[in-house]
């Protein structure tokens, strides 16, 4: 009888998501939010990242198993997103900005000397 061979990266991946503390798991996703902030290509959403990187930031820094260093850290991070969040919210209510006038834009040359 032949059995399928698995994949140890989708397994890998399984185990992962059961194999973190709690604290270790947030922190995790905070950081694939941040990094998903900051490289995002549609504005659309990064808005409601910033959002959810600042709620997890304050459940990270009131989590029991946390030094009250590192929960200071966090704490201070919050802030910063916290502020980024409503630099976020106040570029949305701005209405779009309109393009530059197309006709007044060079042509390019064929050839360049």
């Amino acid at each position: 009888m032949n059995h399928p061979r698995q994949d140890p990266a989708a397994d890998a991946c399984q185990d992962e998501e059961y194999a973190m503390p709690c604290a270790e798991a947030l922190l995790a996703s905070s950081l694939a939010l941040m990094t998903g902030y900051v490289q995002g290509c549609c504005d659309d959403h990064r808005t409601l990242m910033a959002q959810k990187i600042v709620q997890q930031l304050v459940s990270l820094s009131q989590h029991p198993m946390l030094s009250p260093d590192f929960k200071t850290m966090l704490w201070n991070l919050h802030t910063r997103w916290l502020q980024q969040l409503r630099l976020d919210s106040a570029a949305e209510m701005l209405p779009p900005s309109d393009p530059p006038n197309a006709s007044l834009w060079h042509k390019t040359h064929e050839v360049l000397q």
